[in-house]
């Protein structure tokens, strides 16, 4: 017997045999192409689990699961306390959980124009850390890379851009369907595209993830349940994703249909969660489900260069947000408050989520202060596309979009055994939608079939998982 403790949010899946028939758990690969992830503790096969989070679970000799029980359940005790002691509580926390992360090594610090990875460079340099840092930007994109090094500059961090290009994942993308197992879709793994330039550049990654979820209200109201349920479900069910999931339902000849099923199984886990709040209980759906089996799964990606560091991911960072008012949580005031109070001239830099307003003037992003930016970005992407240069805002576009992208889409869409598994009037009907009908509203569903092309090729080749 073994005993294996999980973190309150894992960084990496710990999968555990059940009883029952080696079989293809249709369900929950519907689910998966719906949201982009998977549920709970579903995976691939009816007779495998990912463990829970904050769990202490017993596997026997033979690798089955035994016995499963929390340590820790998300909670909403919010304190009576000021903002002011609230964020020096939090500085104080931020800072030793960073400081105890990264030691005296050399930290690579992916950096963006948002607040999460901002915050820890200001944490790192006010440590005296030894940082370098990197950030990139889509081809035909907006320059993020341009905020990123106005914050770098601040915090006299050597710095480093990089441009994402058209078609990166072709070549490497047998290497990452092995890396993250298929578990996430694979248009997102934009770090892969840089994975061989990050090896030189220090010890361990100090990496920003989840700090958006747990530092901001998921809703400004407190709401019914069933809104609640209503809530989740436009969060994580993608665009397109209801329609091919309802189709690989029809099609695998499932009880029922797939939006009921997808109703009550998500209506279920809600129910587990006992909080009253709506916004702290809807944070801990998503740290519960959303964090583990979504954003977690493409950090193996940065393990393949370096050792990794999560300091929003801390378990003392979870149960800190469990005592905080949601007041003091909302529109992202204490991470806002510690940019000010530990580095104003980083602060005055702009936030992307608000350009060109940054934190001490962001409440002017709305018309008519925005009007004039409004204008000029139009302007810009009208421009690139009389160049002939589509403006890129997204990373399927790199991907999918060309002559050369659907050559080698259409390689692994038709020409690798995926309708063995997947019918192909489904598969038809997904590529020429996208080709010809709208591009947006079936990217996912795109991503999501060539997700499963590479599963079901490593799956043959490689045997059982």
């Amino acid at each position: 017997m073994k005993t294996i403790q999980t973190d309150i949010i894992p960084n990496f899946q710990t999968f555990a045999k059940v009883k029952g028939d080696h079989v293809l758990n249709y369900e929950a690969i519907c689910v998966f192409a719906a949201i982009g992830f998977f549920l709970d503790q579903d995976t691939y096969y009816k007779d495998e689990v990912c463990l829970k989070p904050a769990t202490v679970n017993t596997i026997d000799e033979s690798g089955y699961l035994v016995k499963s029980e929390p340590w820790f359940q998300w909670h909403y005790s919010p304190k009576d306390i000021s903002f002011e002691d609230t964020l020096n509580e939090f500085s104080e926390l931020f800072e030793s959980i960073i400081d105890q992360q990264v030691g005296d090594k050399r930290v690579i610090l992916p950096l963006s124009g948002g607040l999460d990875s901002r915050t820890q460079a200001v944490a790192l340099n006010h440590l005296g850390k030894d940082v370098e840092v990197y950030s990139y930007s889509f081809e035909n994109g907006y320059d993020e890379a341009k905020i990123s090094k106005q914050i770098a500059d601040t915090c006299n961090f050597p710095f480093k851009a990089f441009k994402i290009t058209t078609g990166y994942l072709w070549d490497k993308i047998e290497e990452l369907s092995k890396i993250n197992g298929c578990y996430a879709e694979f248009t997102h793994a934009r770090q892969m595209a840089v994975l061989n330039q990050l090896k030189v550049k220090g010890d361990v990654f100090s990496l920003g993830h989840w700090g958006d979820v747990l530092f901001d209200s998921t809703t400004d109201k407190q709401i019914s349940e069933n809104e609640e349920l209503e809530l989740v479900l436009k969060k994580i069910v993608k665009k397109g994703g209801l329609e091919l999931a309802s189709q690989l339902w029809q099609s695998w000849s499932l009880e029922g249909n797939f939006e009921d099923y997808l109703r009550d199984k998500i209506k279920s886990l809600l129910d587990t969660i006992v909080i009253e709040n709506s916004s702290a209980k809807i944070r801990a759906f998503k740290s519960l489900y959303w964090a583990p089996r979504w954003t977690s799964i493409n950090l193996s990606i940065f393990k393949k260069t370096a050792p990794i560091t999560l300091p929003y991911y801390h378990n003392k960072i979870c149960e800190f947000i469990c005592t905080i008012p949601e007041d003091l949580l909302r529109n992202r005031k204490l991470q806002i408050g510690y940019l000010k109070k530990r580095n104003q001239a980083l602060a005055k830099i702009t936030w992307q989520e608000h350009k060109p307003f940054n934190l001490y003037n962001y409440h002017l992003n709305k018309t008519p202060y925005n009007l004039p930016y409004r204008v000029f970005s139009k302007l810009s992407r009208i421009l690139n596309k009389t160049t002939g240069k589509p403006y890129v805002q997204r990373n399927w576009e790199l991907q999918f979009v060309g002559e050369s992208n659907d050559t080698n889409l259409k390689k692994y869409l038709f020409n690798t055994g995926l309708d063995t598994l997947v019918h192909k009037p489904i598969i038809n009907n997904i590529y020429r939608n996208f080709m010809d009908t709208n591009k947006i509203n079936y990217a996912h569903p795109l991503s999501m079939l060539l997700t499963l092309s590479l599963w079901h090729s490593n799956h043959n080749t490689l045997g059982n998982h």
